[in-house]
């Protein structure tokens, strides 16, 4: 119900993402007035984007589960989710008019698989609830005297508020809007913010330039990979990925790309170890490259005793010193544990999402700046990561409702009546 203590306060909500919106929907509810600033020309650019191989909004698994995969920020991350998690979000889309399903990897889809139709239904309720929308508006920051500044085709134009929240994304797809250009405006007002960095990337490893022209494009398969991360931890998942012209990418390589990345920061590169025949124990592989080959060749032998033929060959080739070849022990190891060494992350812009932002040591609970009062954070720009699979959408969604209802809460405190 909206509240009538309220009604006279107008808040701006500055990037038009899945957290931008959500706080918009929550502070209309509150019969706050809200105008949603973004910098492109329509809001929801990256959404849409990432819903164009299949708008994957969020995961079916236990909440226990789900929550690990926020890594060290899942204590923050999981009042929010507590109060909106995956059950409520597809609830809430559905209420839109949208159905869901849930694939048989546990993520939940839209039944068409597309973003647009979320989009429309969701952007008709907010404008029909009244939120104004101002596109073509890159924030700038505030003046001295506490305005909004905004960039627009028609000169600086500067705005009031009693509330701000800001939803501007990460550093990553900065043509669709997020390209962490508010991290020094923040810093100017004592918000402080950890480096942005790519998460869920591709990484380089320098290929020889025979294995690039052959195998670039091409997917790698049943494999399961590895790796060692600053705890000590080995963490182990089985997928597939893409090799590209300069390296490696694809969900399985993102699933495990904040480890990776922070070995290549901690010591200049890091290791993925891959099981190419994980459907087979040492032993067998052990014994099947063992067996007398005859007249074939290394390549039939391998492709009709191990099944590893194209660019799984390829990859064995790519690392395994030729004279291995002639050591069944060594060729074995190398088709149950395949070190590939990473040198470097792709670049951030690259990125599906990005890690770092602001800290939440620097917000309170209800994600406010005490160094500025009324001014509130939400969305990716927050200093949190999560793989792909809804995740990333999820705290989105979640982010943006929290912030949403801490700033109609400040409100509430400051007029109470």
């Amino acid at each position: 119900m909206p509240d009538h203590a309220i009604s006279s306060r107008t808040v701006a909500v500055i990037g038009g993402g899945p957290a931008g919106l959500m706080a918009a929907e929550v502070l209309i509810a509150h019969g706050v007035a809200v105008d949603l600033y973004d910098a492109m020309p329509s809001v929801g650019r990256k959404f849409l984007l990432a819903g164009k191989g299949g708008m994957n909004l969020t995961h079916s698994e236990a909440s226990a589960a789900f929550l690990s995969r926020y890594g060290s920020r899942a204590p923050q991350i999981a009042p929010m989710l507590q109060a909106f998690g995956p059950d409520a979000l597809r609830a809430w889309v559905h209420e839109l008019g949208i159905s869901t399903f849930v694939g048989s990897s546990g993520r939940v889809f839209p039944t068409d698989m597309k973003a647009a139709p979320l989009l429309r239904a969701w952007l008709k309720r907010l404008r029909d609830a009244g939120v104004r929308f101002h596109m073509r508006h890159r924030w700038l920051g505030w003046d001295e005297a506490g305005n909004l500044r905004f960039a627009t085709p028609d000169g600086e134009h500067k705005a009031q508020s009693d509330a701000t929240i800001l939803a501007l994304g990460g550093g990553s797809w900065a043509r669709l809007g997020s390209d962490g250009a508010w991290l020094p405006l923040l810093a100017q007002h004592g918000i402080a913010a950890a480096p942005l960095k790519p998460a869920n990337c591709g990484f380089d490893i320098g290929w020889s330039a025979h294995f690039q022209e052959r195998f670039a494009g091409q997917p790698v398969k049943a494999v399961v990979a590895s790796c060692v991360a600053a705890d000590g931890i080995e963490y182990k998942r089985q997928g597939e990925f893409v090799v590209t012209g300069t390296g490696i990418e694809g969900s399985l390589i993102y699933a495990m790309s904040a480890h990776l990345r922070e070995q290549i920061i901690r010591q200049g590169n890091a290791i993925l170890t891959l099981d190419l025949a994980p459907g087979k124990t040492f032993e067998r592989v052990l014994d099947e490259v063992s067996q007398p080959r005859g007249a074939r060749s290394m390549a039939s032998h391998l492709q009709s005793k191990v099944g590893i033929a194209g660019v799984k060959a390829g990859l064995l080739r790519e690392v395994v010193a030729k004279e291995d070849y002639a050591h069944p022990h060594k060729l074995a190891q190398a088709i149950k544990a395949l070190p590939l060494q990473l040198l470097a992350t792709r670049p951030l812009d690259e990125a599906i999402s990005s890690a770092g932002g602001v800290l939440f040591e620097t917000l309170d609970e209800q994600l406010m700046a005490p160094a500025m009062p009324g001014v509130f954070c939400a969305g990716e720009m927050l200093d949190w990561e999560a793989p792909t699979g809804g995740y990333l959408l999820s705290a989105c969604f979640a982010s943006g409702r929290s912030a949403g209802l801490g700033a109609a809460a400040w409100l509430q405190a400051k007029d109470p009546q």
